[in-house]
């Protein structure tokens, strides 16, 4: 569930980005900022970090119990780590101590390219980041997330999963491209997160209808995880 209001909040951004109406960060740090600045946000601000924080005991608990199989135990690794990343973030900002994600994220790029090496580990970067972004399309088109959940789920359910997952997928593939080309260019500044991409697919011919799709896609992303939540495989 706390995933899914910080997919919700995303959402909320980016769909006021594409009318041009947001100035806040569209990515999932600036969504958790978002949250901050409503009536109670530091206190839902725990909750949401709460409940990422269980999410990582759950992922733990999936990977070292749960799992037989290989990919499924790698899966939950890198899910953890998410969730972890994330719920670290929510504390950070409840404290007001959350700097600006986008900026941290083009400091580090541009230390690493300082390095000889630097330029093909963030080529390497948004590679995977591409993977990533490709294989939740997969998700979304061979239904593989249901994977995930117990029998018996409807069918919105499962149309918001293949929604959510292929806008999901887009905006990874979006930033890998991002980091790759800020490689290549060799300029720190074109690397970028979430808000970097969403900002340039604004910036596209009909990028105000693009945007708005995609952040439709997002907002079914976290749809479903509030059904997820209820339908979780055990």
């Amino acid at each position: 569930m706390a995933y899914g209001v910080v997919h919700l909040l995303i959402a909320w951004i980016a769909l006021q980005l594409a009318f041009g109406k947001s100035s806040q960060e569209a990515s999932q740090q600036g969504a958790l900022r978002d949250l901050a600045g409503k009536p109670l946000g530091g206190v839902l601000l725990w909750v949401v970090a709460i409940g990422l924080f269980a999410l990582v005991v759950w992922q733990v608990m999936q990977l070292f119990w749960g799992h037989l199989d290989l990919r499924k135990k790698v899966s939950s690794a890198g899910r953890a780590i998410v969730y972890l990343a994330l719920g670290l973030s929510a504390v950070k900002i409840a404290v007001g101590s959350g700097g600006s994600g986008t900026g941290q994220q083009r400091s580090v790029t541009a230390r690493v390219m300082e390095h000889g090496w630097g330029r093909a580990v963030i080529v390497a970067a948004g590679v995977a980041i591409v993977a990533i972004g490709c294989y939740h399309v997969y998700k979304g088109i061979t239904k593989k997330f249901t994977e995930d959940l117990a029998g018996g789920v409807s069918d919105l359910t499962v149309l918001l999963g293949r929604i959510g997952y292929g806008a999901k997928g887009i905006a990874y593939a979006v930033v890998g491209v991002l980091f790759g080309w800020a490689a290549i260019a060799y300029d720190p500044q074109k690397a970028g997160g979430l808000d970097t991409a969403l900002r340039m697919i604004k910036e596209q011919p009909a990028g105000s209808v693009l945007l708005t799709v995609l952040a439709v896609g997002i907002a079914a992303f976290g749809a479903y995880c509030f059904s997820w939540s209820r339908n979780a495989r055990r």
